[in-house]
């Protein structure tokens, strides 16, 4: 009897956190680290004056919910039963972010030294920089359908050069510049 009252959690005794739902328990911290990498990211956009937005407050309003979101899952990982990790998928994420690499360094060039001479990227252009961002994250699946990709592709590309050339009006080159 003293030994059951040694363990349970109100005396004090040994209480271990059992996490029920580790999908939702890690996922949901892998969100609230992301989101605190974004406000670390955007902490020098000046942020509210009075009734005005300034060009950080969107992003901090944005990894403030996704903080919250991210802990409400995390939080229900560990009262609410829930299929266990079996593998750790990298394929997927790996190839994703390449891609955002990729569309973020030919969208406008990159220019590095490589043992001491000067390397230029060239600007591939929004079409360019879209399609290829598309084709390598879609190179992280287990099926590749490349014709259906293809066509998925071009479509993406095409409604990106609507949406943020002709709609937003934002200067993005459209073709490469060399």
């Amino acid at each position: 009897m003293a030994e059951d009252a040694k363990s349970s959690p109100a005396s004090g005794g040994n209480f271990s956190l059992r996490i029920r739902g580790p999908r939702d328990f890690y996922g949901g911290l892998v969100l609230v680290a992301l989101a605190v990498f974004a406000l670390w990211a955007g902490s020098d956009l000046a942020g509210m004056r009075g009734f005005s937005f300034g060009p950080g407050t969107t992003p901090r309003l944005f990894a403030m919910l996704l903080i919250a979101v991210g802990a409400a899952i995390s939080i229900s990982g560990l009262f609410v039963d829930g299929p266990p990790i079996e593998s750790y998928a990298l394929r997927g994420p790996a190839f994703v972010v390449c891609a955002i690499l990729v569309f973020a360094i030919t969208i406008r060039g990159f220019r590095f030294s490589f043992f001491g001479f000067p390397v230029k990227l060239p600007e591939l252009g929004l079409i360019a920089s879209t399609f290829m961002a598309y084709m390598i994250s879609v190179m992280g699946g287990r099926e590749i359908r490349w014709t259906e990709s293809l066509i998925a592709g071009a479509i993406m590309t095409a409604f990106c050069v609507v949406l943020f050339r002709y709609l937003l009006q934002l200067p993005f080159p459209l073709w490469p510049t060399f």
